[in-house]
């Protein structure tokens, strides 16, 4: 049948060949297995699910109730968490899912600034979380790029926000998870970690583990969790809610009851089953033993990247990077983001513009490019192989600010791709 739409196919087919053809270094993105694929686009798409497992309004459940069942006890079992949902769309859903059970409109919330690396979900001004709520924000000192702790403590005794947000998408290094709990048992607001990004390492012991000490964690499974793209919610430990609400027995609600109820009704209808098998797929390819080697490769390939980089005069936020991800201020390199970003797309080359702590660009601009490992990673890219791409990155800024053509550098860039599978690992 799909052959009957000619235009829609032709334009997936030219999608395909970029990826095959080009680097992919946006640290948001990643390969999926053909198992992964097969699910997401499977029958499942048909099916209507509304409610849990167990609890559904419509009938012919039974199989996709044992599929999500699967997900949630895979998700339980790679994060040792008890409690999983696996139904959010997206990141941002579980995000504002988690605000809908945790807060009420105008309740102060203690997120990580954007322009420093943090999500438009933590407060940014453009977001629901930023409408809806009252906003405050920290970020990395000036000096060293690194979380300036001391005055995110300041503002939260300060303001006393119900919700402190850690995690963020931009920001290279691991965080004290512990520093933030405590602060948050200071105030007592209630500790969010969004860990989208470095999900995959944390889940294999490659970066510090917030799930026993935040309350509640979310993550999209399409980054380095190498999944579909979606989202999930966890919690290490259940626990009765903290503001005394009641089921009709007039019991407290646990707080796993409220989250799932923020999720549906509250915030989304059907769940998308395809999805959800799609992410039970990723969820067992990350249980198994090389996915651990998958991760270590991917951490040291951003290291390499880094150190590579720096050593052509780039100047990296943080001065290196703990994870996947690594941003890199252009501003010594005289060149903004959002050109950057062109030079390196006319080489087959694709990264992102992003701020950069203390821009001085508009976010249409930026001063920054981010970039990660992750999918260079699943292609086969090792170590062996960084400094070339360090030296591809170089070169098509070089020629796109001495007005020179990229075509060369593409074809080499092509002929270097075509050696490396889109899933190797």
């Amino acid at each position: 049948m799909k052959n009957l739409d000619k235009d829609i196919f032709e334009l997936i087919e030219k999608e395909e060949e970029r990826q095959i053809k080009g680097i992919e270094l946006i640290a948001s993105e990643n390969y999926v297995s053909q198992n992964v694929l097969d699910a997401t686009g499977s029958i499942l798409t048909n099916k209507y699910a509304e409610g849990y497992p167990s609890k559904r309004y419509y009938g012919g459940c039974e199989i996709v109730d044992q599929i999500e069942q699967l997900a949630i006890e895979r998700l339980k079992l790679l994060f040792n968490a008890e409690y999983a949902n696996v139904q959010p769309h997206s990141g941002s859903q579980a995000n504002s899912a988690v605000y809908l059970a945790c807060l009420k409109p105008g309740d102060k919330i203690l997120g990580f600034d954007l322009s420093h690396g943090g999500h438009l979900t933590h407060g940014s001004p453009v977001n629901f979380s930023g409408q809806l709520y009252n906003a405050f924000f920290y970020g990395v000192s000036k000096d060293s790029g690194l979380i300036d702790y001391k005055t995110m403590r300041e503002i939260a005794l300060k303001e006393k926000p119900k919700m402190l947000i850690c995690g963020a998408s931009a920001y290279s290094r691991d965080w004290d998870y512990s520093f933030f709990r405590e602060v948050a048992d200071e105030i007592g607001a209630i500790l969010l970690a969004d860990i989208s990004h470095p999900s995959g390492l944390i889940a294999k012991g490659l970066l510090k583990d917030p799930l026993q000490l935040c309350d509640i964690v979310t993550t999209t499974t399409h980054k380095t969790l190498r999944g579909p793209r979606g989202g999930v919610i966890m919690m290490g430990k259940d626990f009765d809610n903290p503001w005394g609400y009641k089921n009709k027995k007039g019991d407290k609600k646990r707080m796993s009851t409220i989250l799932n109820s923020a999720v549906f009704p509250g915030s989304q209808g059907g769940p998308l089953e395809h999805v959800i098998a799609a992410k039970a797929v990723a969820f067992g390819e990350a249980l198994q033993d090389n996915f651990f080697e998958y991760m270590l490769r991917v951490k040291q390939n951003a290291h390499c990247l880094s150190e590579g980089l720096s050593s052509l005069g780039y100047d990296i936020v943080s001065d290196g990077t703990d994870n996947h991800c690594l941003l890199i201020d252009l501003r010594s390199k005289n060149i903004t983001g959002k050109d950057a970003e062109l030079a390196l797309g006319q080489a087959d080359i694709t990264v992102n513009k992003n701020m950069v702590p203390f821009d001085s660009q508009s976010p249409f601009i930026t001063s920054g490019i981010r970039i990660g490992s992750a999918a260079i990673t699943t292609r086969g890219i090792t170590i062996n192989d960084i400094n070339l791409i360090v030296e591809y990155i170089d070169e098509a800024i070089y020629l796109y600010k001495n007005k020179k053509n990229t075509h060369s550098l593409s074809k080499k860039v092509n002929k270097t791709m075509s050696e490396f599978p889109i899933f190797k690992y």
